[in-house]
């Protein structure tokens, strides 16, 4: 019986691929760009002898760069999770990435499998856009989850600044210089457009349209609905933390409830294509007997169908809203 490792070496291609999108972002913007930073982007770039107004202008440049490009081709697939996940590469660089990587990935299968020339180049293609796709996913939820995260023990902080005499903007700096990012720097910008002149609930409603995150915009209104009738913020912002903080309870029990039905709804749609790269690794020539026959490539057509119907019907069944 002959293996064949080719299956493996795709696999190990496109891991590489992630690796390699993942490196060329921390090196050219350095560590403080990980969300895993212990001090926000913000307070970094101001640490470094930055001017308030710069920094600010630089990061709302990255936010957004990312709206306006959407007509661009290809990147046009990835530009509301380049923009949620606040990728601080432009557009046209992102563009730039995924062609770098599918040459990359073209050279690798060039060198490591002996496909035939037009499947590497669809294969190394599908491979550049992707990863790239790929890695700006998962950026993007990774940050969502962590604003969400976050923002309940944000609001009781603001409410302890205001009990104790602050400003609400004085609140939202200090809520800015203590907290990490992303929420950090989120906020930071805002205190700083407040510091320019621009209203702070209209600050706090932009970033919750561009988030699209439903707790942010009850801050939003309930910061708006003060300005314009008055009344104790600090009260109104400790019953929105603990609101803030029961949804996000319900949502984590909710996660654990279902958890065992969408791994099982992954497994059932992933599975058919591990067994068949099973099959091909532990046995080359298990279809040469059939792959002759006339229907061959009609029902491999109808399979391929079948699956993907079978990950898009898994997908809606497992996708409980809350």
């Amino acid at each position: 019986m002959t293996l064949s490792i080719e299956p493996l070496i795709y696999i190990g291609i496109f891991v590489g691929i992630l690796m390699l999108v993942e490196g060329i972002y921390l090196m050219v913007f350095g560590k403080s760009i990980s969300l895993n930073s212990r001090v926000n982007r913000r307070l970094d770039m101001l640490n470094k002898g930055g001017n308030r107004e710069d920094v600010l202008a630089k990061l709302r440049k990255e936010l957004d760069q990312h709206t306006g490009a959407r007509t661009i081709p290809l990147y046009s697939l990835i530009a509301r999770k380049a923009q949620a996940a606040n990728i601080a590469f432009t557009p046209q660089q992102l563009v730039l990435v995924m062609i770098g990587l599918g040459i990359a990935a073209f050279i690798g299968l060039t060198i490591a499998t002996t496909a035939a020339l037009p499947l590497r180049i669809m294969v190394a293609i599908g491979m550049g856009i992707g990863g790239v796709f790929f890695w700006v996913n998962s950026k993007a939820k990774k940050r969502m989850a962590m604003i969400e995260e976050q923002l309940p023990d944000a609001v009781e902080l603001m409410v302890r600044s205001l009990r104790v005499g602050h400003p609400f903007v004085s609140a939202i700096n200090t809520v800015a210089k203590e907290v990490p990012d992303p929420l950090g720097t989120e906020l930071g910008m805002i205190a700083d457009e407040a510091a320019y002149g621009r209203d702070v609930a209209d600050a706090l409603r932009a970033m919750a349209e561009r988030l699209d995150m439903q707790d942010l915009r009850f801050l939003a209104v309930a910061v708006g609905i003060q300005q314009k009738s008055g009344g104790n913020l600090a009260e109104i912002l400790a019953g929105l933390a603990k609101v803030i903080r029961a949804r996000f309870k319900l949502f984590r029990r909710v996660k654990a409830i279902t958890a065992e039905a969408k791994w099982s709804g992954m497994f059932l749609s992933f599975f058919p294509i591990l067994a068949l790269i099973g099959i091909n690794v532990m046995q080359p020539d298990y279809y040469d007997e059939v792959i002759d026959s006339p229907a061959f490539i009609p029902a491999a057509a109808v399979v391929a169908v079948m699956l993907a119907a079978n990950f898009f019907f898994m997908r809606m069944m497992v996708n409980i809203k809350v």
